[in-house]
């Protein structure tokens, strides 16, 4: 057990103390966005429960409830923390779907053009550095206000603002492998070429897609806050952060800046902790980039 690849993997990750104490910040934030409705007073989506008496209040307030709201409530009387944790949850929901459809277009894009090559490689490739070329935060907007406001239509969004990252890192793992005597090996049996791609140059192309995918995730959770916080995300009816933080930002100069600023602080530190365990993956994974 000890000699195995996957734990001198988690002996080396955790040797990296930031990376480590990351991973255990995501870890602990996926365990409380899970159980939301189990540890949370209140459920910020029901929205016949809210106490307008309650709104705006500073943290430590004790509510008509019963309850003492820690971090304050907001300007529809939401109690901050349920509505943070259920944020996270919607964020990470957000994330992890987007992120994976992601992958999966991306790579099966990535991998055929680098099977097929000729000009249906060229075409394609050059959509996929066409889209490259802007920014993904104008991509995710402009789908988003085309398509309106709502979860799917939000992870639509993401997801094509998302997948030419994933499509040219598989093209260019997968053209390298394209040209090893194994792949000639299966073609010579001879396996189908849909064989080929999915059974052996599609798997042998994952770790650095593993890598990109650790940091889309962290990067789709901040366009989905983004696009909430412009007003083409989530509808007001669904606390994500992004809409926690817009909800609040008319009230900083009042006085009230737990409204925007403890939801900031914690799609920070979740995109954040993210990022540091993604660069470790990377750089496990890369061995150019070992320090």
């Amino acid at each position: 057990m000890r000699d195995t690849p996957f734990f001198h993997f988690l002996e080396e990750f955790r040797r990296n103390r930031v990376a480590f104490g990351a991973a255990i910040v995501v870890g602990l934030i996926v365990i409380i966005a899970l159980v939301a409705p189990l540890v949370t007073p209140q459920d910020p989506y029901d929205l016949a429960h809210l106490v307008l008496r309650d709104a705006r209040r500073p943290p430590g307030y004790i509510g008509t409830g019963g309850y003492t709201h820690w971090l304050g409530t907001d300007s529809q009387g939401r109690d901050l923390l349920s509505a943070i944790i259920y944020g996270l949850r919607i964020s990470l929901q957000m994330g992890v779907i987007a992120g994976g459809i992601a992958l999966v277009i991306g790579a099966v894009v990535g991998c055929a053009a680098a099977y097929i090559g000729g000009r249906f490689e060229s075409l394609v490739m050059r959509i996929v550095d066409l889209q490259l070329s802007f920014p993904a935060i104008l991509l995710a907007f402009v789908i988003a206000a085309i398509l309106g406001q709502g979860r799917y239509q939000l992870i639509l969004a993401l997801i094509f603002a998302q997948y030419a990252y994933f499509a040219r890192t598989a093209h260019g793992a997968a053209s390298a492998e394209r040209q090893k005597d194994y792949v000639e090996a299966a073609l010579s049996i001879p396996l189908s070429p849909l064989r080929v791609v999915l059974r052996h140059i599609l798997p042998n192309s994952l770790p650095p897609l593993i890598v990109v995918a650790t940091v889309q995730v962290a990067s789709a959770i901040s366009l989905e806050a983004t696009l909430s916080f412009l007003g083409v995300g989530l509808p007001p009816t669904e606390p994500s952060l992004g809409m926690l933080i817009a909800n609040g930002f008319q009230y900083l100069l009042s006085g009230r800046y737990w409204i925007s600023i403890y939801p900031g602080v914690a799609l920070i530190l979740f995109i954040v902790s993210l990022n540091l365990v993604g660069d470790q993956i990377r750089d496990q994974l890369n061995p150019r980039l070992r320090r």
